[in-house]
C-alpha cells in the first residue's frame, strides 16, 4: 500500500513504477463507489453574494436604471413614495413588462412598495395588506 502512494505521488522508485504496472491499481466496483461520493461534495464557498439594490425612483426616467439591475440578475426592491402617483403607475407598468420579459416576478410588499426579482430569485409567501380598508389609493 505504501508503495501504491509514493507512486501516486510520483517518490517511487522506477522499479517500483515497473511493478505497479502489472497489479491493477484498484477495483472496478471501487471506482464507482469512490465516484458517487464525489458526485455529493459541494463547496459552499463557491456561491455569489447575493444582492438586493433598494431604489426609490423619483420619476419615470429612473425606470431605466432598475431595468438595467433586473437583467443583471438582481433584486430590486422599489419604493415609489417620492414619485407623483402618474409617474408611479408608469414605473410599475414599464418594470412589470421588464420583469415578465425576463421571466421574473413582481410582488407588491407594502404601500407603493414593490420587489422586482429575475427569475432566478424564488419569492414565497404574501404580505397582506390591512390599509385596503382606509380607501386609500393604492397601486395594484
Amino acid at each position: 500500500m505504501l508503495h501504491r502512494v509514493m507512486h501516486f505521488l510520483g517518490l517511487g522508485d522506477e522499479e517500483e513504477e515497473e511493478e505497479l504496472v502489472d497489479e491493477p491499481a484498484y477495483e472496478p466496483e471501487q471506482e464507482s463507489s469512490s465516484a458517487g461520493r464525489r458526485g455529493t461534495v459541494v463547496n459552499l464557498h463557491t456561491q455569489k453574494q447575493v444582492r438586493v439594490i433598494l431604489s426609490e425612483p423619483a420619476t419615470y426616467d429612473d425606470a431605466q436604471l432598475i431595468a438595467d439591475h433586473l437583467k443583471g440578475h438582481r433584486s430590486v426592491i422599489v419604493n415609489l413614495h417620492r414619485a407623483p402617483f402618474d409617474q408611479a403607475l408608469r414605473v410599475v407598468d414599464f418594470l412589470s413588462g421588464c420583469v415578465y420579459a425576463i421571466g421574473g416576478s413582481m410582488q407588491k410588499l407594502g404601500h407603493n412598495i414593490f420587489l422586482c426579482a429575475p427569475e432566478n430569485v424564488d419569492i414565497q409567501g404574501t404580505i397582506s395588506e390591512y390599509l385596503a380598508g382606509e380607501g386609500r389609493a393604492h397601486l395594484r
